[in-house]
């Protein structure tokens, strides 16, 4: 899975120097007064961020042995009561496959995580 920096190149992150003070991660100042990261607003805590990159998903084709990148979009993921019924799929890009492999806890956090849909097989009462 891969993800850009959120610290970029503005020097948001970490301490930087600025004209009238310096600004740590945490807090800022403003015209010489701290500011506590508890009267830090939405906007100032997300000053700097642009876009959020996309999260791409490295898979593999049993059929063609293709070498995958994946977006979120591209795969589903069904829990089901068991570990056997409990699996990802997606299309293979390169041979058009239909291709379903099991998905253990980590795999299901991270699916999750990435914001791939998700559809229960099981009632959870």
């Amino acid at each position: 899975m891969t993800t850009s920096a959120m610290s970029g190149t503005s020097g948001r992150a970490g301490t930087s120097q600025r004209a009238g003070g310096s600004v740590k991660a945490g807090g800022a100042e403003r015209a010489g007064e701290s500011v506590s990261a508890a009267e830090m607003t939405v906007v100032t805590a997300f000053a700097g961020m642009r876009r959020v990159a996309d999260v791409l998903f490295k898979a593999g084709c049993p059929d063609c042995r293709a070498a995958l990148e994946l977006r979120a979009n591209a795969l589903m993921l069904a829990i089901g009561a068991t570990s056997r019924t409990t699996f990802y799929s997606f299309t293979c890009t390169e041979c058009g496959s239909a291709v379903r492999k099991p998905a253990g806890e980590r795999i299901v956090e991270l699916l999750t995580g990435g914001g791939v849909r998700t559809l229960r097989l099981h009632s959870t009462t």
